[in-house]
């Protein structure tokens, strides 16, 4: 008697000459990101884990794994290099992951944009610009791992946000390419805000090939530490650095006592006990930077020219947003983390008031940025010393109802994610337009439920 082949076993024998990952390890390793840094997600998630994982070359591989997963109706999660935090790249009916990293070619570099397909890492589109004068307008500080489509799918920003806010503000993503998933799959171009209603969903409503993106012009940064004894000091200055419109600038991290002490790889210059700002500005103001310290009381610890820089190989943006998480989770693993958004003219008061309240428990980690209507404010990853969920979520509410917001970055439903707000119209038709049969990502939209897994 033959028995039936699963759909899984069917999919590897139809499309037997693609990458299949077949060792468990590695399947569990690629169902995986860094939702570890979240207690609560490391429960939730536990065990969840793809049937198989496929690494496509070329569209016409990733075209034939969409037709044939639409056909036996197998879930598929796009999967870029597994930097998120929010277990968006972790299957929650099984399925298929598959693993963009090989679809990585640059397709050209204009002035002022760019475009790659979506597995192409940051890296290497701002190693490709520069030779122009060219940078990326903002990355995360996982640039070297980091894919261009899970910044676009799963990211925010980061590293040149002071300048041009977060990836959503109006001008940063030019367009993109996307593949419908149907048995006969169809593929689109999607410009400007049209294309947006794709960002920052995960992949559960399209799959993005390719994407264009503007650029910045580059400029030799400066890498400082600036170290301060007194908390209303080193927010004074790295307020004032932030707003200096004559200081051209890519990064201000405002860390305060005791973030600094987390951060060992550079403990020779951070003092225990200090605060410290940690910023890149470009090397023509390094004379007013030191003004700026030196009116503030404190003193640069820490510098490192742009060449230095290249030629070390190492850089003070590893150590900026969520990398500054990471360190610390790596001396103390009883931390984990919270993503708040202040109020633009009263972040600096916001900062000082919910430092106090919550002294020695949440840690303050904020970043300097433009919002998406090009107004100054921060964005805080601040530490928090975990207890139990229950007063993980007390703290959270307590920020709410102190009156800022509170990106969720406990949870895997997108839309809790997103202050507990819903998606736009738009992007709930982007999602039955690009995947009418639902089998993007299933379980991270709160209206799409994942499926029983189809072992």
């Amino acid at each position: 008697m033959n028995i039936p082949l699963s759909p899984i076993e069917q999919l590897r024998l139809d499309l037997s000459e693609l990458d299949w990952v077949t060792d468990p390890s590695r399947i569990q390793r690629l169902s995986q990101d860094f939702s570890w840094f979240s207690p609560v997600l490391t429960r939730q998630l536990e065990g969840k884990v793809a049937d198989a994982v496929v690494r496509p070359r070329t569209e016409e591989d990733i075209r034939r794994v969409v037709s044939a997963c639409a056909r036996l109706k197998v879930p598929l999660t796009i999967r870029g290099s597994g930097t998120g935090n929010y277990g968006q790249t972790t299957p929650l009916a099984g399925g298929v992951v598959l693993d963009m990293t090989g679809y990585n070619q640059l397709l050209w570099v204009r002035p002022g944009v760019a475009r790659a397909q979506a597995g192409i890492r940051l890296h290497e589109i701002e190693k490709a610009a520069q030779p122009q004068g060219q940078e990326l307008r903002c990355m995360p500080s996982t640039f070297r791992s980091a894919t261009l489509g899970g910044l676009f799918g799963g990211g925010f920003g980061g590293v040149g946000s002071i300048n041009y806010g977060p990836l959503a503000a109006r001008g940063n993503v030019v367009g993109l390419k996307a593949m419908s998933i149907e048995t006969e799959p169809q593929v689109a171009e999607l410009r400007g805000a049209e294309a947006l209603h794709m960002h920052h969903l995960w992949g559960t409503n399209g799959l993005v090939l390719e994407l264009e993106i503007a650029l910045a012009p580059a400029q030799p940064w400066l890498e400082t530490l600036s170290v301060f004894d007194d908390f209303d000091a080193a927010l004074a200055f790295a307020d004032a650095l932030a707003r200096a419109p004559g200081l051209a600038k890519r990064e201000v991290a405002f860390l305060a006592s005791p973030v600094p002490d987390h951060l060992t790889q550079l403990a020779q210059h951070l003092p225990k006990g200090c605060h410290a700002v940690l910023s890149l500005v470009a090397e023509a103001g390094e004379e007013e930077l030191n003004a700026l310290v030196a009116a503030h009381g404190g003193r640069v610890s820490y510098r490192r020219t742009a060449e230095e820089v290249a030629k070390s190989h190492r850089t003070l943006m590893e150590f900026t947003w969520n990398h500054t998480t990471l360190h610390a989770l790596r001396v103390d693993k009883s931390l984990t983390y919270l993503q708040t958004t202040f109020t633009p003219g009263e972040y600096v008061r916001q900062i000082t008031e919910l430092s106090r309240r919550y002294e020695g428990e949440v840690l303050m980690h904020a970043e300097f940025l433009r919002n998406l209507d090009g107004q100054l404010n921060c964005s805080a990853l601040q530490l928090v010393r975990f207890t139990t969920e229950e007063r993980l979520q007390q703290i959270i509410d307590e920020h709410r109802a102190y009156g800022v917001r509170i990106n969720n970055p406990h949870t895997f439903i997108v839309e809790d994610g997103k202050a507990g707000g819903e998606l736009p119209a738009a992007s709930l038709a982007m999602k039955a337009r690009f995947d009418p049969l639902s089998l993007l990502n299933p379980g991270k939209l709160r209206g799409w439920p994942a499926p029983e897994a189809v072992r």
